[in-house]
């Protein structure tokens, strides 16, 4: 399972081994929803041969918005809506949002049972361990959830106070899906396959969800498929599969948006896939038409195969 995910790249982590693909954050304030980037966080993939769920996730602090978002998404094809109580951003606590609402169990309550009663497709839940140590309640949410009726939980295994920094209570996550009989899907640091077979078996999660760790690497779910299946690694992909799945991320994203927003967006994507070229990426992210990306980037690509056949 893939988390947080624009439509581009919920495309190609599903073509290459998610099983689930969750969009990025679309707010529940209906002020918002004419946007660009609501309208693009909302596009959904609509091939049927893909066979791919569509998972929404939304987010805001108003039980009759969440429940008017719910609605409005499942209307443009969500078949799976999903509530963020999770996200530690400053932007969204301050609206009381996100992780923010780990601290008002009356809201999560409310919030949850409007959401609910207002669709018929399933409706999941990403939480965090707790506001902060001192206030950990993980347990007590999920029972919530599970009595009103919501379908699975994802839990990042730290706090909102701790954000991205530290370990993960992998225990904290433990005793949540041995409190509740929903699926539990098991978020933090993990990288590897190993780490993937390492947290199913210690938390006894129905599965994980994988996040910053697909970025420049979306060859990582099939990797855990494989793995968890015949415990055996698959190694990295070829350079011509690597080829292949960038060239082909890169036109599905100026593609999805276009020349004016599409090569910002890759800029970030490309960083990722090429963390050490890192001359090349500051000149790549100068480049401001598709046209010099792709030059730009085929050269590049071709350039080091070469070098990489001389060195063999």
């Amino acid at each position: 399972m893939a988390g947080i995910t624009d439509m581009p790249f919920r495309r190609l982590c599903h073509e290459l081994g998610a099983g689930l693909t969750v969009s990025e954050m679309v707010a529940s304030d209906p002020s918002t929803w004419s946007t660009i980037k609501s309208i693009n966080r909302t596009k959904f993939d609509q091939n049927p041969s893909r066979n791919a769920l569509n998972i929404v996730q939304i987010a805001g602090a108003d039980p009759k918005f969440m429940a008017a978002a719910a609605q409005y998404n499942v209307h443009l094809g969500a078949h799976i809506i999903d509530i963020n109580m999770g996200c530690p951003a400053k932007k969204v606590c301050r609206r009381a949002a996100g992780s923010s609402l780990l601290r008002d169990i009356p809201l999560i309550k409310s919030i949850l049972t409007a959401v609910k009663q207002s669709v018929s497709v399933p409706v999941m839940l990403k939480i965090r361990t707790g506001w902060d140590p001192t206030s950990r309640n993980a347990i007590q949410v999920a029972k919530i959830a599970e009595d009103i009726g919501i379908s699975g939980i994802a839990i990042h295994g730290r706090t909102r106070a701790c954000r991205f920094v530290g370990e993960v209570e992998y225990l904290s996550i433990a005793e949540v899906a041995s409190s509740v009989d929903i699926p539990v899907f098991a978020n933090g640091d993990i990288t590897t396959p190993h780490k993937a077979e390492e947290v199913i078996r210690s938390t006894g999660a129905a599965a994980v969800m994988i996040g910053r760790a697909a970025r420049g690497n979306p060859w990582i779910f099939n990797q855990i498929e494989y793995f968890l299946k015949y415990k055996k690694l698959v190694g990295p992909p070829s350079s011509a599969e690597f080829r292949r799945v960038l060239l082909k991320h890169m036109h599905w994203v100026h593609e999805f948006y276009g020349e004016l927003i599409g090569v910002k967006i890759f800029r970030k994507h490309l960083n990722c896939y090429l963390p050490k070229s890192r001359d090349f990426t500051r000149f790549f992210n100068t480049l401001p038409t598709i046209k010099e990306q792709k030059q730009a980037l085929v050269s590049h690509l071709d350039h080091n195969n070469k070098m990489g056949e001389k060195a063999a």
